[in-house]
């Protein structure tokens, strides 16, 4: 998708309900909505591929479609990030696989706490913040746990990747403290990284909610074949509600997407909302939470979030399998069953989601089934 006509990649993940009160109204640079809801164009639902690697590797969450062919990075392909190794425990997934639109899955790259040690707290267990920057780098976010429980949960970081799967570096400090999702923009030589951060007191909190959770903005460099560089780091966003959660690991602000005027949205899971930061590319400090998009309605505990090409915000929801489609004014106008397996159906099925080229539908990850499958 092109964002201020420049290249954008997105990805998102994680659970929970209720809401207060912010001022309401559209975001900033909202135009009105096409004729049709984005998704309304869409009425089949296919399975792309299995996400499941050699290694066993389930519970993928990450989704970024490469726009770029670069080293082994295939110019439509889609990778995925995976969260549980193959014993199901999460926050040790070391895994990116590559899925082309035929279905063809290779894997991308395979993390080891030794390619990483002493260089991202904890080690690795990948999460929702997938992201493609040219000239072939990929960023992926760690929220590592020892032994699958988030009683265990470390800090972790911001792994970054060469085009042939490589570990060319780590991004630790800078705000960087569980990293839940991101989103990113390039232009030139510059890039900004978005993520969400989870681990601000969650932890220690023992299960109660905390107030705590973040989004940071990192500006990167970009240099032809050495690793991006963090020039500049600024908090743009806190407040955002986050707490331990058996099921769910860790429950906190989790999908984000910028639109073309620079307004970033935010999927605000245990509020059960959207909210929106005004000025994301160039503000100096925090929105807080931001100001609120929508809350309720068909929102069900929203998880991945991406910005349709007319301006709409797609979420998936973590507890009833539904994509949920919302104008820039707010308007809940679409919805779409996603998966409907489980108790109670389509619970715990869906993360990160992707819009794909030509915007031909919307990818997005089953883990129930451990499949990429593609609404079209």
């Amino acid at each position: 998708m092109s964002l201020l006509n420049r290249f954008v990649t997105v990805a998102a993940a994680a659970a929970t309900v209720t809401a207060t009160g912010l001022a309401m109204g559209p975001a900033a640079g909202a135009t009105p909505t096409s004729s049709s809801p984005f998704i309304a164009h869409f009425h089949k639902l296919t399975n792309i591929a299995s996400t499941v690697p050699h290694n066993g590797d389930v519970n993928p969450y990450g989704v970024a479609v490469v726009r770029q062919s670069r080293g082994r990075l295939h110019r439509g392909d889609v990778l995925v990030s995976n969260f549980n190794n193959k014993a199901n425990l999460q926050g040790t997934g070391t895994t990116i696989v590559e899925i082309s639109p035929g279905g063809h899955r290779t894997q991308f790259a395979h993390i080891t706490a030794a390619q990483v040690a002493g260089r991202c707290p904890g080690g690795v267990g990948l999460t929702t913040g997938l992201v493609v920057l040219r000239p072939g780098w990929v960023i992926v976010g760690s929220l590592p746990s020892k032994n699958g429980s988030a009683a265990t949960a470390k800090a972790g970081c911001l792994i970054v990747l060469g085009p042939g799967g490589a570990v060319r570096e780590t991004i630790t400090s800078h705000g960087i403290n569980g990293p839940w999702d991101a989103t990113a923009v390039q232009y030139g030589r510059t890039a900004d990284v978005f993520v969400t951060n989870v681990l601000n007191g969650t932890v220690a909190a023992g299960g109660k909610v905390v107030h705590r959770g973040t989004v940071v903005r990192l500006r990167l460099r970009i240099f032809g074949h050495r690793p991006p560089a963090v020039v500049a780091s600024t908090r743009i966003g806190s407040g955002f509600a986050e707490q331990t959660n058996a099921a769910a690991f860790i429950l906190g602000p989790t999908g984000v997407g910028l639109n073309r005027a620079g307004t970033l949205y935010v999927a605000d899971t245990v509020k059960n909302r959207i909210t929106w930061i005004p000025n994301a590319l160039t503000r100096h400090s925090s929105a807080g939470t931001g100001l609120l998009l929508t809350k309720g309605g068909k929102l069900n505990a929203p998880l991945g979030l991406a910005v349709a090409p007319g301006g709409d915000v797609l979420t998936v929801n973590g507890n009833n399998g539904l994509i949920v489609e919302t104008s820039p004014g707010g308007a809940q106008v679409a919805s779409r069953l996603l998966d409907s397996s489980g108790s109670p159906k389509g619970a715990g099925a869906l993360f990160g989601l992707a819009i794909a080229p030509h915007r031909a539908g919307v990818y997005y990850v089953d883990d129930v089934t451990n499949m990429l499958r593609l609404l079209h």
